[in-house]
C-alpha cells in the first residue's frame, strides 16, 4: 500500500481516506522573444561563442552542471490546499523569528 502524507502539515492521507490535491510547480528562466535584425545577421557567431566561453570560464563543473529548470510536486490535504490557493507564494504566512536565549 502506498503511504501518502500532506507535505505541509504531515497529516496521513492514506489512513484517513481523505481526498488529496497535487500541486506541481515548475521554475525556469524566462526569455523574452527576440526579433532578428540586420545587425544580428551581420554578427560573427564564433565571436558570440567565444564571449560565452570567456564569461563562464570561472565557473566550476558543478556550477555548469546545475540545471536551470526545477520541478516540484507536493501532495496536500484539503485544508492545506485551500490555504495554498489563498496564498500560493506564502506572503501572508507569519514570519518566525529565531531569537537566542540570552
Amino acid at each position: 500500500m502506498i503511504h501518502i502524507t500532506c507535505d505541509l502539515c504531515g497529516k496521513d492521507l492514506t489512513a484517513s481516506g481523505e481526498s488529496r490535491y497535487v500541486v506541481r510547480i515548475e521554475a525556469f528562466p524566462g526569455f523574452d522573444p527576440m526579433a532578428i535584425t540586420e545587425a544580428d545577421l551581420d554578427e560573427d557567431p564564433m565571436e558570440a561563442v567565444s564571449e560565452l566561453l570567456q564569461r563562464d570560464e570561472h565557473l566550476n563543473s558543478e556550477e555548469l552542471a546545475t540545471p536551470l529548470n526545477k520541478n516540484f510536486r507536493f501532495d496536500l490535504c484539503p485544508c492545506c490546499h485551500k490555504k495554498y490557493l489563498n496564498d500560493p507564494l506564502g506572503r501572508e504566512m507569519p514570519r518566525t523569528l529565531d531569537f537566542s536565549k540570552n
